[in-house]
């Protein structure tokens, strides 16, 4: 066999095995206006900087506790007595929480606040304590702990957090799907006037009313789908997507994922276009700790089609709320 034939059979036998293998969704224009590299280096320090943040002394991984606070006077403290009880190294009896409807106030016991009570980094005294819902919430630190009043549909929370928890310290790293650009795509937006508003449930099981300013429609594997999402808080500057995909519960948390894109080129309120790295996909922080108020994926936002990209299971054996 010449070279020339040779050549010929081995451009042949290369192309029906390229035929062969099932084609992956289209990949988006070149990231980073053509330079792939720079997209693979964004996204590799996203994914560091996005594990410091969940293993930081009050980060995600530091939840403890979730204390319900009932109507009325509710004494907290290290006591096994105390109707709102805190693990850890902390005096029996720090303090009583009087709520009336929503407003928690801080009130001492009668022989005082322990010296080691502290709001706002100042000694402990009578006062009504900031939820966060509100512009600056109050928060209380004794030995490792930090504690915040929260606010969750109708109830009335008290979020612990300790600095040396576990699940903080034994922290290692974050598990990962190989990045693929091809799962970085363009979609429609489409913008709902008025915007609308849906229910969103939580982990917990309360329900919040969630702005929903438009739909964003795209492509992958030849299919179209669609996602809807809500925007977090007043004055935020990006999208935030409560998602499921076919991953879920076998390789990806079974709860679901979460996303954020920034706003669509023209604004929310005109049609345009948003970008979607779903490379970018990451795990609420129920998926570390059983002390997390999460909220859950909308009906309209299970998507039927796999996406192996993102964040994967933190715990692989861990099956998350897969039917909720």
């Amino acid at each position: 066999m010449n070279t020339k034939t040779m050549l010929r059979t081995a451009v042949l036998t290369l192309a029906c095995a390229y035929s062969a293998v099932p084609a992956a969704p289209a990949p988006a224009p070149a990231p980073a206006a053509g330079n792939a590299g720079d997209w693979n280096k964004d996204l590799l320090a996203w994914r560091a900087q996005r594990a410091q943040k969940l293993s930081a002394p009050e980060g995600w991984m530091s939840l403890t506790g979730l204390e319900p606070i009932a109507e009325g006077a509710n004494p907290f403290g290290g006591a096994d007595d105390n109707p709102v009880h805190l693990k850890g190294q902390v005096p029996a009896h720090l303090g009583v929480l009087q709520r009336d409807g929503k407003t928690v106030k801080l009130l001492p016991l009668p022989g005082g606040f322990p010296a080691e009570l502290q709001v706002d980094g100042k000694p402990a005294q009578a006062q009504v304590l900031h939820a966060d819902d509100e512009p600056q919430p109050s928060r209380l630190t004794v030995s490792t702990l930090v504690f915040f009043i929260i606010h969750r549909g109708d109830r009335t929370i008290l979020r612990v957090k300790d600095t040396q928890a576990p699940t903080r310290v034994q922290f290692q790293h974050l598990n990962w799907y190989t990045p693929d650009p091809a799962y970085r795509v363009k979609a429609k937006w489409t913008p709902y006037v008025p915007q609308k508003t849906i229910s969103i449930a939580s982990i917990i099981g309360t329900e919040d009313k969630s702005p929903v300013p438009g739909v964003a429609e795209f492509s992958i594997g030849g299919k179209s789908y669609t996602l809807e999402p809500i925007i977090e808080e007043p004055g935020d500057t990006q999208l935030f997507f409560i998602l499921r995909d076919s991953t879920s519960p076998k390789t990806s948390y079974g709860a679901g994922r979460f996303l954020y894109a920034d706003f669509p080129d023209h604004g929310l309120d005109q049609p345009g276009e948003v970008w979607l790295d779903f490379n970018r996909l990451q795990n609420p922080p129920c998926a570390y700790t059983p002390y997390a108020t999460c909220p859950l994926p909308p009906r309209q936002n299970w998507l039927k089609v796999e996406l192996p990209v993102g964040e994967r299971k933190y715990h692989e054996g861990a099956e998350g709320l897969a039917e909720r």
